[in-house]
């Protein structure tokens, strides 16, 4: 495929999540993204972000696997995760859970700094050289425990997990700047909740659950 085939595909992405919100709108509390947000995701090239051989199903609306047991989440959570955490451009951001760098560039797109941290090197590694490549120099990958967060950068005005975790974990929580924002799934695995966590300028966290998701566990060194 070319890359003008991809930018079909793209585009027709970006329509599909469109209706998907729409669809979703009661448990989400809106029907419609923010316009950045639909314009990163259709700036993106998602295909270059999951392994070559499935490249030409990189705009379907579904995880695709990316090695060692993970998946790249399917475009309609990155771009619902993406408008909640509500990225302004002279915002830094964490990202716990790098993969092969896709969520980064979208927020890359839309914030002045992401510090992102993956626990697996060999995503760690291949997500920094596929970053570069495409040009995304604000973008930083730690490899590392991404529960414990990356305090050499902290405090973070957003916070954005993209594993879940039973509760939310206490370092991040930390490093999140009074006023600042986290989107996360947490729960058990049989009952995750895409949760939003608000911390206001007393360092008090507001906590409140959305939609019914499904994602792998955050792993941490033991």
């Amino acid at each position: 495929m070319k890359e003008q085939h991809f930018a079909i595909l793209r585009r027709h992405m970006v329509e599909v999540i469109g209706i998907y919100v729409d669809l979703a709108g009661d448990e989400l509390g809106r029907s419609t993204l923010d316009p950045r947000v639909l314009t990163a995701m259709g700036r993106v090239p998602r295909h270059a972000f999951v392994p070559s051989p499935l490249a030409a199903h990189a705009y379907q609306d579904m995880a695709l696997p990316i090695g060692f047991d993970k998946t790249i989440s399917q475009p309609f959570i990155v771009a619902i995760m993406t408008d909640l955490l509500e990225p302004r451009p002279d915002d830094v951001v964490l990202e716990v859970g790098t993969g092969l760098g896709y969520q980064a560039a979208v927020l890359g797109q839309l914030a002045r700094r992401v510090w992102s941290v993956e626990i697996i090197e060999e995503l760690a590694v291949e997500a920094e050289v596929r970053l570069r490549r495409l040009g995304y120099d604000n973008i930083g990958v730690h490899i590392g425990d991404g529960s414990l967060g990356w305090p050499e950068h902290a405090p973070y005005d957003k916070i954005i997990v993209t594993a879940a975790a039973e509760l939310v974990p206490p370092a991040l929580l930390e490093q999140l700047r009074p006023g600042g924002r986290m989107v996360l799934p947490t729960g058990l695995a049989e009952d995750q909740k895409l949760t939003v966590v608000e911390k206001d300028e007393a360092n008090q966290a507001h906590v409140r659950e959305l939609m019914s998701v499904r994602f792998g566990l955050l792993e941490t060194v033991r």
